[in-house]
C-alpha cells in the first residue's frame, strides 16, 4: 500500500484542478488591500462629485432647485448637507477614520439619489455600495487609522 497526500487526494486533475488551484491562489490576496481599494476608489467618487459643487455654488442651488427637486427640504439646505456629506465622507473613508459612521453618510446620500432623483441610475449606485458594504460590514482594514486607534486603545486596556 502506497502513502498518499491527503491534500493532493483531494484535488481534482484537467481543467477543473487547474481552476480550483487558480482559485486558491488568490487567497494570499490579502483583505486589507481589498479594504483599501475600495476606500480609495469610493473616496474619489465622492470627493469629484463634492468639488464640482463647490466649484460653482450658485450652480449647485440651481440643479437642486431645478433637477433634483427633494421633496420637503429646501434646494439650498440640500445642496448644502450633500455637499458636506459628499466632502467629509470622502475624506474619512480615504483616511480610513470613522469609516463605518462615514459609509452610513455616504449610504445615505446615494439612496437619496437612488430613490428621489435618479431612480434610472441604479447600476451606478449599486457600483458605489458595494464597497461601501464592504467597509461596513469589514471595516476600512489595516491600512487605515480606524485600525490604528484600536491598537491604541486597546493597548492602554
Amino acid at each position: 500500500m502506497t502513502m498518499m497526500n491527503p491534500a493532493a487526494a483531494g484535488r481534482k486533475a484537467g481543467i477543473a484542478g487547474l481552476y480550483v488551484s487558480a482559485l486558491e491562489r488568490l487567497n494570499i490576496l490579502p483583505l486589507s488591500l481589498v479594504q483599501l481599494v475600495s476606500r480609495l476608489a469610493v473616496a474619489h467618487v465622492f470627493w469629484q462629485s463634492s468639488q464640482s459643487k463647490l466649484a460653482s455654488w450658485p450652480a449647485t442651488v440651481q440643479l437642486f432647485t431645478l433637477e433634483y427637486r427633494l421633496p420637503v427640504i429646501d434646494p439650498g439646505l440640500a445642496a448644502g448637507l450633500a455637499t458636506t456629506a459628499e466632502l467629509s465622507g470622502s475624506i474619512l473613508i480615504f483616511l480610513g477614520l470613522f469609516s463605518r459612521l462615514a459609509t452610513l453618510m455616504l449610504l445615505g446620500v446615494i439612496s437619496a439619489i437612488q430613490f428621489l432623483v435618479y431612480p434610472q441610475n441604479w447600476p451606478d449606485h449599486l457600483l458605489w455600495t458595494a464597497p461601501l458594504l464592504l467597509i461596513l460590514t469589514r471595516g476600512a482594514g489595516v491600512v487605515s487609522l480606524d485600525y490604528v486607534a484600536s491598537r491604541l486603545f486597546l493597548r492602554e486596556r
